[in-house]
Protein backbone atom coordinates (compact mmCIF):
# COMPACT_ATOMS: atom_id res chain seq x y z
CA UNK A 1 0.00 0.00 0.00
CA UNK A 2 2.88 2.34 0.63
CA UNK A 3 4.88 1.64 -2.04
CA UNK A 4 7.54 0.01 -0.24
CA UNK A 5 8.39 -3.78 -0.39
CA UNK A 6 7.25 -6.49 -1.85
CA UNK A 7 3.60 -6.32 -3.80
CA UNK A 8 2.68 -9.78 -3.33
CA UNK A 9 4.68 -10.94 -0.12
CA UNK A 10 2.91 -14.15 -0.06
CA UNK A 11 2.77 -15.12 -3.63
CA UNK A 12 5.64 -17.67 -5.22
CA UNK A 13 6.12 -16.70 -8.86
CA UNK A 14 4.09 -12.91 -9.29
CA UNK A 15 2.73 -12.98 -13.22
CA UNK A 16 3.00 -9.03 -13.19
CA UNK A 17 6.73 -7.30 -12.00
CA UNK A 18 6.53 -3.60 -11.05
CA UNK A 19 9.35 -1.58 -11.07
CA UNK A 20 9.15 0.70 -7.76
CA UNK A 21 11.43 3.26 -8.32
CA UNK A 22 8.76 5.83 -7.00
CA UNK A 23 9.23 7.74 -10.20
CA UNK A 24 6.43 9.98 -10.89
CA UNK A 25 6.01 8.26 -14.58
CA UNK A 26 4.02 4.99 -15.32
CA UNK A 27 5.35 2.49 -13.45
CA UNK A 28 7.53 -0.56 -15.54
CA UNK A 29 5.38 -3.24 -16.59
CA UNK A 30 6.63 -6.59 -17.14
CA UNK A 31 5.31 -9.98 -18.89
CA UNK A 32 5.58 -13.55 -17.57
CA UNK A 33 9.11 -13.59 -20.14
CA UNK A 34 10.17 -10.62 -18.58
CA UNK A 35 9.40 -8.25 -21.59
CA UNK A 36 8.93 -4.76 -21.01
CA UNK A 37 4.73 -3.94 -21.03
CA UNK A 38 3.88 -0.43 -21.86
CA UNK A 39 0.40 0.19 -19.66
CA UNK A 40 -0.76 2.68 -22.11
CA UNK A 41 -1.36 0.20 -24.76
CA UNK A 42 -4.19 -1.34 -22.69
CA UNK A 43 -7.60 -0.62 -21.60
CA UNK A 44 -9.37 -2.35 -18.74
CA UNK A 45 -12.91 -3.38 -19.37
CA UNK A 46 -14.75 -3.97 -16.32
CA UNK A 47 -15.82 -7.44 -15.97
CA UNK A 48 -19.29 -8.17 -13.96
CA UNK A 49 -20.71 -10.91 -11.97
CA UNK A 50 -23.26 -11.33 -14.26
CA UNK A 51 -24.89 -13.90 -16.14
CA UNK A 52 -26.69 -13.69 -19.59
CA UNK A 53 -28.74 -16.50 -19.93
CA UNK A 54 -28.76 -18.65 -22.56
CA UNK A 55 -31.73 -20.18 -22.27
CA UNK A 56 -35.26 -19.05 -20.12
CA UNK A 57 -33.13 -15.87 -18.32
CA UNK A 58 -31.45 -14.87 -15.52
CA UNK A 59 -31.91 -12.75 -12.82
CA UNK A 60 -29.18 -10.14 -11.99
CA UNK A 61 -29.99 -8.32 -8.41
CA UNK A 62 -26.31 -7.55 -8.01
CA UNK A 63 -24.42 -5.22 -11.03
CA UNK A 64 -21.00 -3.89 -9.65
CA UNK A 65 -18.01 -4.85 -11.56
CA UNK A 66 -15.67 -7.93 -9.87
CA UNK A 67 -12.49 -6.60 -11.72
CA UNK A 68 -11.54 -5.17 -14.71
CA UNK A 69 -10.03 -7.47 -18.09
CA UNK A 70 -7.10 -6.08 -20.27
CA UNK A 71 -7.46 -5.33 -23.88
CA UNK A 72 -5.40 -3.68 -26.86
CA UNK A 73 -6.87 -0.39 -26.91
CA UNK A 74 -5.70 -0.91 -30.96
CA UNK A 75 -7.69 -3.45 -31.23
CA UNK A 76 -10.80 -1.90 -29.42
CA UNK A 77 -10.68 1.31 -31.27
CA UNK A 78 -8.89 -0.16 -34.29
CA UNK A 79 -10.98 -3.58 -35.24
CA UNK A 80 -14.00 -3.52 -33.30
CA UNK A 81 -14.07 0.53 -33.82
CA UNK A 82 -15.72 0.61 -29.86
CA UNK A 83 -15.55 3.07 -27.07
CA UNK A 84 -13.94 1.47 -24.34
CA UNK A 85 -16.04 3.47 -21.50
CA UNK A 86 -19.16 2.05 -23.73
CA UNK A 87 -18.07 -2.25 -23.26
CA UNK A 88 -18.34 -4.12 -20.53
CA UNK A 89 -17.88 -8.13 -20.05
CA UNK A 90 -20.08 -10.92 -18.59
CA UNK A 91 -20.96 -14.47 -18.70
CA UNK A 92 -22.85 -16.98 -20.40
CA UNK A 93 -25.13 -19.48 -18.60
CA UNK A 94 -27.45 -21.85 -20.26
CA UNK A 95 -28.09 -24.37 -22.85
CA UNK A 96 -29.93 -22.34 -25.68
CA UNK A 97 -27.07 -21.31 -27.41
CA UNK A 98 -25.01 -24.02 -27.24
CA UNK A 99 -22.53 -24.32 -30.43
CA UNK A 100 -22.52 -20.60 -30.92
CA UNK A 101 -22.06 -19.03 -27.09
CA UNK A 102 -21.63 -21.89 -24.49
CA UNK A 103 -22.30 -22.03 -20.79
CA UNK A 104 -19.39 -20.16 -18.95
CA UNK A 105 -18.20 -18.08 -22.08
CA UNK A 106 -17.20 -14.92 -21.65
CA UNK A 107 -18.89 -12.19 -23.69
CA UNK A 108 -17.65 -8.59 -24.29
CA UNK A 109 -20.79 -6.58 -25.06
CA UNK A 110 -20.71 -3.14 -26.45
CA UNK A 111 -23.76 -1.19 -24.88
CA UNK A 112 -23.63 1.76 -27.25
CA UNK A 113 -25.14 -0.55 -30.31
CA UNK A 114 -28.30 -0.69 -28.20
CA UNK A 115 -30.41 -0.46 -31.34
CA UNK A 116 -32.23 -3.46 -32.93
CA UNK A 117 -30.44 -4.93 -35.65
CA UNK A 118 -29.54 -8.58 -36.63
CA UNK A 119 -26.64 -10.39 -34.71
CA UNK A 120 -26.06 -11.32 -30.95
CA UNK A 121 -27.89 -9.26 -28.78
CA UNK A 122 -27.56 -9.09 -24.94
CA UNK A 123 -31.96 -8.02 -23.79
CA UNK A 124 -32.96 -7.11 -20.60
CA UNK A 125 -36.70 -8.91 -20.76
CA UNK A 126 -38.69 -8.34 -17.61
CA UNK A 127 -35.53 -8.84 -14.90
CA UNK A 128 -33.79 -11.38 -16.64
CA UNK A 129 -30.90 -10.98 -18.88
CA UNK A 130 -30.82 -13.38 -22.35
CA UNK A 131 -28.32 -13.54 -24.62
CA UNK A 132 -30.27 -14.45 -28.18
CA UNK A 133 -29.60 -13.91 -31.70
CA UNK A 134 -31.69 -11.52 -33.15
CA UNK A 135 -33.28 -10.14 -36.37
CA UNK A 136 -34.80 -7.17 -37.31
CA UNK A 137 -38.42 -7.27 -38.77
CA UNK A 138 -40.67 -4.46 -39.71
CA UNK A 139 -42.44 -2.68 -37.68
CA UNK A 140 -40.60 -2.63 -34.60
CA UNK A 141 -41.00 -5.94 -34.16
CA UNK A 142 -37.40 -8.25 -33.00
CA UNK A 143 -37.14 -11.55 -33.98
CA UNK A 144 -35.75 -13.59 -30.86
CA UNK A 145 -33.93 -16.94 -31.31
CA UNK A 146 -31.32 -19.71 -29.49
CA UNK A 147 -29.05 -21.67 -31.63
CA UNK A 148 -30.28 -24.81 -29.68
CA UNK A 149 -33.38 -26.14 -31.38
CA UNK A 150 -34.61 -27.17 -28.27
CA UNK A 151 -35.85 -23.20 -27.42
CA UNK A 152 -38.76 -21.81 -28.95
CA UNK A 153 -38.47 -18.38 -31.22
CA UNK A 154 -40.31 -15.30 -30.42
CA UNK A 155 -40.91 -12.18 -31.40
CA UNK A 156 -41.01 -8.97 -29.19
CA UNK A 157 -42.27 -6.08 -30.14
CA UNK A 158 -39.63 -2.78 -29.27
CA UNK A 159 -42.70 0.00 -30.37
CA UNK A 160 -45.10 -0.76 -27.69
CA UNK A 161 -44.89 1.27 -24.94
CA UNK A 162 -45.54 -1.10 -22.23
CA UNK A 163 -42.97 -3.27 -23.52
CA UNK A 164 -40.93 -5.05 -20.43
CA UNK A 165 -37.92 -5.69 -23.43
CA UNK A 166 -34.41 -3.57 -23.76
CA UNK A 167 -31.59 -4.12 -25.85
CA UNK A 168 -28.53 -3.74 -23.22
CA UNK A 169 -25.96 -4.29 -26.36
CA UNK A 170 -24.41 -6.39 -29.21
CA UNK A 171 -21.66 -9.47 -28.50
CA UNK A 172 -18.73 -8.16 -30.12
CA UNK A 173 -16.47 -10.93 -28.49
CA UNK A 174 -16.18 -13.87 -26.96
CA UNK A 175 -13.29 -16.42 -24.82
CA UNK A 176 -13.88 -19.77 -23.77
CA UNK A 177 -12.11 -21.97 -21.47
CA UNK A 178 -11.11 -25.57 -23.53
Amino acid sequence: MTGEGEPFPDAQHSQLQVNNDNSPHTPMVYDTLGYEVDINEFVFIPRYNIHAAAGGGHFNDAEKPMFTMAFRRKWIEQYLRACPKELSVIDVKGDSMDGVLNERDVILVNHYLDTPDDGLYVLRIGENLIVKQTQQLPNGRLLVSSANPAYETFEVNLLETDSDVKIIGRVVWFGRQV
